[in-house]
């Protein structure tokens, strides 16, 4: 049926998941800009040097900084590769695919089997994939392995799909997941299963796919920036923190316990504890 809810329940209790994405930008109200016109955000608080973006009005799900000293996105750093918004149907995704086409804005696609992606960069070289999930009950598994690839996309079909006009992101939009360039595989894997309890869930050259509760990935990790890439300067443009978003206090105790035992570092602030990979990603725990 034409825009069918397929949307399920990998973003919510029981499951850990990302919640938030905060990232650097040069140009605060540029970047403004590109987010409620390409992509489709809602501004839903902008003061000084930060703006927190939304899809339904009340729940942040990217926040914008443009440090005083900021510098441009360095490379050979661990950090973002990208953030993705997922919509909640096949429907949303030809109404998305549409604006972009007409906007004139540079695009890639795939068909990653579990899912269909768009991805776009925005002005400053973060990567930003915009994606529908294909119905859990079509992928398949193997071993404990959830079978992905990257094939064409059908954009014709996509397009197909619906004919409703662009008018910013679905209410339903949430952080579909985040991939994170890191320094050393093996250390980072460790670190989110071990110390985060997350499964690994796929491979792929250099790369990881991890998740709770059977998702294809809520985390990604990879080694493309080269093994033992640095991390990237606090006041360039990219990644500071993203959250993870847990369903209780006991769960995020038992997280934090595990975390301490490999020798994460932890930092109690006033409503989350503060991780890193050992990349220096930053991580907030939050319920």
């Amino acid at each position: 049926m034409k825009g069918m809810r397929t949307m399920e329940w990998f973003h919510q209790k029981p499951n850990i998941f990302v919640g938030e994405v905060n990232i650097n930008v040069k140009n605060l109200d540029y970047a403004v800009t590109f987010y409620q016109n390409i992509i489709g955000f809602q501004v839903l608080e902008k003061n000084g040097n930060k703006a927190v973006l939304t899809a339904n009005g009340k729940t942040p799900l990217l926040t914008l900084e443009q440090p005083m000293d900021v510098i441009p996105k360095a490379g050979r750093t661990s950090g973002l590769y990208h953030f993705a918004i997922l919509l909640p149907n096949r429907a949303d995704l030809s109404v998305f695919l549409r604006h972009l086409l007409q906007t004139g804005y540079p695009l890639g696609a795939a068909d990653h089997y579990v899912s269909e992606a768009l991805y776009i960069t925005d002005p400053d070289g973060n990567g930003i994939e915009v994606y529908r999930d294909r119905p859990s009950n079509e992928w398949k598994w193997n071993n404990g392995l959830v079978e992905m690839a990257t094939e064409e996309l059908d954009g014709e079909g996509i397009l197909a799909e619906s004919d409703a006009e662009w008018a910013g992101l679905p209410a339903g939009t949430v952080m579909g997941h985040i991939h994170l360039h890191v320094s050393n595989l093996p250390k980072a894997e460790e670190f989110y299963t071990q110390g985060l309890g997350f499964k690994i869930v796929s491979y792929y050259p250099q790369a990881a796919f991890l998740s709770t509760g059977g998702y294809h990935h809520h985390i990604a990790i990879n080694t493309w920036q080269g093994v033992g890439a640095l991390t990237a300067p606090r006041n360039s443009v990219g990644l500071n923190w993203y959250t993870l978003v847990f369903p209780d206090k006991g769960e995020r105790d038992k997280v934090l316990k595990q975390l301490r035992q490999i020798g994460a570092p932890i930092v109690e602030e006033a409503d989350y504890y503060l991780t890193s990979d050992p990349a220096g990603n930053q991580i907030r725990l939050v319920l």
